[in-house]
Protein backbone atom coordinates (compact mmCIF):
# COMPACT_ATOMS: atom_id res chain seq x y z
CA UNK A 1 0.00 0.00 0.00
CA UNK A 2 1.33 3.44 -1.07
CA UNK A 3 1.60 6.33 1.65
CA UNK A 4 -1.00 9.16 1.48
CA UNK A 5 0.03 12.64 1.06
CA UNK A 6 -0.65 13.52 4.05
CA UNK A 7 2.56 10.69 5.51
CA UNK A 8 4.73 11.91 2.30
CA UNK A 9 4.45 15.45 3.83
CA UNK A 10 6.23 14.04 7.08
CA UNK A 11 2.54 13.58 8.65
CA UNK A 12 1.73 16.88 11.12
CA UNK A 13 5.18 17.67 11.87
CA UNK A 14 6.52 18.02 8.61
CA UNK A 15 3.36 20.24 7.39
CA UNK A 16 4.40 22.36 10.23
CA UNK A 17 7.47 22.91 9.30
CA UNK A 18 6.75 22.93 5.59
CA UNK A 19 4.54 25.93 6.06
CA UNK A 20 6.73 27.82 8.36
CA UNK A 21 9.62 27.50 5.72
CA UNK A 22 6.79 28.66 2.74
CA UNK A 23 5.76 31.60 4.99
CA UNK A 24 9.53 32.59 5.35
CA UNK A 25 10.12 32.03 1.74
CA UNK A 26 6.90 34.16 0.99
CA UNK A 27 8.15 37.02 3.73
CA UNK A 28 11.64 36.75 1.44
CA UNK A 29 10.00 36.49 -2.22
CA UNK A 30 10.29 40.28 -3.55
CA UNK A 31 7.08 39.75 -5.89
CA UNK A 32 4.94 39.09 -2.97
CA UNK A 33 6.71 39.80 0.54
CA UNK A 34 4.38 42.56 0.67
CA UNK A 35 1.49 40.80 1.50
CA UNK A 36 3.29 38.58 4.03
CA UNK A 37 5.72 41.13 5.69
CA UNK A 38 2.87 43.04 7.83
CA UNK A 39 2.68 39.57 9.98
CA UNK A 40 5.41 40.51 11.73
CA UNK A 41 3.98 42.81 13.64
CA UNK A 42 0.82 40.79 14.58
CA UNK A 43 2.59 37.55 15.59
CA UNK A 44 -0.70 36.48 16.77
CA UNK A 45 -2.58 36.73 13.51
CA UNK A 46 0.68 35.19 11.72
CA UNK A 47 0.53 32.01 14.43
CA UNK A 48 -3.47 31.72 13.07
CA UNK A 49 -2.76 31.72 9.60
CA UNK A 50 -0.04 29.29 10.28
CA UNK A 51 -2.44 26.89 11.98
CA UNK A 52 -5.24 27.36 9.27
CA UNK A 53 -2.99 26.56 6.70
CA UNK A 54 -1.29 23.40 8.24
CA UNK A 55 -5.09 22.34 9.25
CA UNK A 56 -5.76 23.38 5.44
CA UNK A 57 -2.79 20.93 4.00
CA UNK A 58 -3.53 18.26 6.90
CA UNK A 59 -7.09 17.52 5.68
CA UNK A 60 -6.69 18.25 2.14
CA UNK A 61 -3.53 15.72 2.12
CA UNK A 62 -5.47 12.94 3.62
CA UNK A 63 -4.34 13.51 7.35
CA UNK A 64 -7.21 12.91 10.69
CA UNK A 65 -7.74 16.99 10.80
CA UNK A 66 -10.83 18.66 9.75
CA UNK A 67 -10.11 21.97 8.26
CA UNK A 68 -12.56 24.36 9.85
CA UNK A 69 -11.77 27.59 8.59
CA UNK A 70 -13.19 29.95 5.37
CA UNK A 71 -13.09 28.68 2.22
CA UNK A 72 -10.96 29.82 0.22
CA UNK A 73 -12.77 32.39 -1.77
CA UNK A 74 -14.27 34.12 1.43
CA UNK A 75 -10.63 33.95 2.64
CA UNK A 76 -9.19 35.71 -0.04
CA UNK A 77 -11.90 38.52 -1.30
CA UNK A 78 -11.04 41.56 -1.53
CA UNK A 79 -6.94 40.85 -1.80
CA UNK A 80 -7.21 40.89 -6.07
CA UNK A 81 -4.62 38.20 -6.10
CA UNK A 82 -2.83 38.29 -9.26
CA UNK A 83 -2.20 35.15 -11.75
CA UNK A 84 1.63 35.88 -11.23
CA UNK A 85 1.74 36.18 -7.58
CA UNK A 86 -0.08 33.31 -7.31
CA UNK A 87 2.50 31.84 -9.54
CA UNK A 88 5.34 33.06 -6.80
CA UNK A 89 3.46 31.69 -3.85
CA UNK A 90 3.95 28.17 -6.05
CA UNK A 91 6.78 28.67 -6.96
CA UNK A 92 7.98 29.42 -2.90
CA UNK A 93 5.99 25.89 -1.99
CA UNK A 94 7.67 23.63 -4.71
CA UNK A 95 11.21 25.53 -3.71
CA UNK A 96 10.65 24.51 0.26
CA UNK A 97 9.67 21.02 -0.57
CA UNK A 98 12.69 20.71 -2.99
CA UNK A 99 14.66 21.87 0.50
CA UNK A 100 12.50 18.91 1.97
CA UNK A 101 13.97 16.43 -0.23
CA UNK A 102 10.12 15.96 -0.95
CA UNK A 103 9.93 13.53 -4.79
CA UNK A 104 8.45 14.30 -7.59
CA UNK A 105 5.03 12.45 -7.01
CA UNK A 106 4.69 14.02 -3.96
CA UNK A 107 4.61 17.63 -5.62
CA UNK A 108 2.91 16.52 -8.63
CA UNK A 109 -0.04 16.09 -5.69
CA UNK A 110 0.35 19.06 -4.48
CA UNK A 111 0.83 20.76 -7.76
CA UNK A 112 -2.90 19.43 -8.57
CA UNK A 113 -4.27 20.42 -4.89
CA UNK A 114 -2.89 24.40 -6.07
CA UNK A 115 -4.02 24.03 -9.18
CA UNK A 116 -7.79 23.36 -8.09
CA UNK A 117 -7.88 26.47 -5.70
CA UNK A 118 -6.30 28.92 -8.38
CA UNK A 119 -10.29 30.07 -9.59
CA UNK A 120 -10.84 30.89 -5.56
CA UNK A 121 -8.09 32.67 -4.91
CA UNK A 122 -7.26 34.91 -8.51
CA UNK A 123 -9.12 37.89 -8.80
CA UNK A 124 -10.96 37.51 -5.73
Amino acid sequence: MTESLFERLGAEAGIVKIVDDVVEAHMNNPAIAARFTPYLEQPENLAKVKLHTVNFFITGSGGPQVYAGRDMETTHRGMNISASEYMETMDDIFLVLDKHGKDAQTKKDVLEILWSLKGMIIGK
